[in-house]
């Protein structure tokens, strides 16, 4: 088969599947933004950048700003199609920014997949569920009709989408929903498992090592989303509780979800304007964007990590420490409900229970009793169930070649 990737950031969720393929004899090609630069595991074609798009139409500036890259990618595959004579049988590309909306023109005959990560709603997802962030007012739910647009269009149009949960899949409309399999990523647990000898490195020249009394908290971006702020309001008594304690926070000082503070440059700078007089910052650390294997070190010698997050997409993180054996404490909200039995696998709190997620925190520094018992059964629910090789790539490679010509 000819297969092509799609992706503006590739190879974003597809960093095994795509060299899986290949190594099975397929033709893989993958198609980004000349931007990313990016190692990619397969051969690579780039379409023009897209420009800013500028309208005055606020309502229609994400459909605009998709619409614009989706007819850049699909110039790329014409140029693919008319100079090369190049055709895909199968093409698989992430529906979140619209580079698949007309690909379907270019190549009728070829089976089109999309990655459908989320599909925003007005109720019961992110949009109100945290007042003092993002109220749910008309004028916010009306602007999430609106940039939902391209989502719906790229399913209607695929002939089958992939979710890499049983939330996010159902975060779809229920008439879309049959198009949809839910397959996870997958993760590497030979590689992300426990280290009892794992050491991590402090820009200050500490050295933490697994068995100290370490919190964890990692965030593409250190912002609402995730439950930043509602971690940072919970670090003084915390602290307070357990003065050997060291704090560890991974993430950006951008956005990835929702917006900035309208009162400081970043959430963490409001954050630490609200806290900071009142936390010892000589026991918190800000890693900032790390390396992989940094990244790694960290869970390795967490004794409790946190994960909070909006109903909203999952993170790889908490795949990943459930992976390396860390004690969890999440937000008791669907996404992580779908991992997390409390006192099963960890511990479930309350996303706005500040208190609730302070004694949770500091039961699990002090030695939680159970705390072996509930970190073997979070590395076993990831094993068991999403391990890359055993399980996620044999289900995603089988997938794909289902709509290959000979299917």
């Amino acid at each position: 088969m000819k297969i092509l990737f799609v992706h503006q950031n590739f190879p974003g969720q597809f960093p095994h599947l795509a060299p899986a393929l290949a190594a099975r004899g397929h033709d893989v090609l993958a198609m980004t933004d000349e931007g990313n630069q990016r190692p990619s595991p397969v051969r690579v074609v780039k379409y023009a950048k897209p420009p800013q798009v500028t309208t005055s139409n606020t309502l229609g500036r994400t459909y605009a700003e998709m619409a614009e890259r989706g007819w850049l990618a699909a110039r790329g595959a014409r140029a693919l199609r008319d100079r090369h004579g190049y055709a895909p049988d199968v093409i698989f590309g992430h529906s979140g920014w619209g580079e698949t909306l007309f690909l379907r023109e270019i190549w009728p005959e070829a089976k089109l997949l999309v990655y459908a990560e989320l599909m925003y709603r007005t109720r019961g997802q992110d949009v109100g569920f945290d007042p003092e962030i993002s109220p749910g007012t008309d004028e916010a739910r009306v602007r999430t009709v609106a940039r939902s647009a391209h989502l719906i269009q790229g399913l209607v149009q695929a002939d089958a989408g992939l979710s890499p949960t049983r939330y996010q899949a159902d975060s779809f409309p229920p008439e879309l929903r049959s198009k949809l399999t839910v397959i996870h990523d997958g993760i590497d647990t030979e590689r992300v498992r426990p280290d009892p000898a794992a050491t991590l490195a402090l820009p200050d020249g500490r050295v933490l090592r697994a068995g100290d009394e370490v919190l964890t908290y990692v965030s593409r971006s250190l912002e609402p989303y995730r439950g930043f702020h509602v971690v940072m309001r919970a670090l003084p008594a915390v602290l307070a509780a357990r003065p050997q304690a060291q704090v560890v926070l991974i993430g950006g000082d951008g956005v990835s979800y929702g917006g900035k503070p309208s009162d400081a440059e970043s959430w963490k700078a409001k954050m630490l304007a609200e806290v900071g007089d009142r936390l010892p910052l000589d026991r918190v650390h800000f890693l900032g964007r790390v390396p992989y294997g940094t990244y790694l070190s960290t869970l390795q010698v967490s004794r409790v990590h946190c994960y909070l997050t909006y109903p909203f997409v999952l993170s790889w993180s908490l795949t990943e420490a459930m992976s390396a054996g860390c004690l969890i404490v999440g937000s008791d909200t669907e996404p992580v409900r779908e991992l997390i039995r409390d006192g099963e696998n960890g511990r479930l709190v309350p996303f706005h229970d500040r208190a609730a997620l302070e004694a949770a925190l500091i039961r699990a520094l002090e030695g939680d009793p159970q705390a072996g018992r509930l970190k073997a059964a979070a590395r076993a629910t990831i094993t068991s169930s999403y391990d890359l090789k055993r399980h996620s790539l044999p289900r995603l490679t089988e997938w794909v070649e289902s709509f290959g010509p000979r299917a």
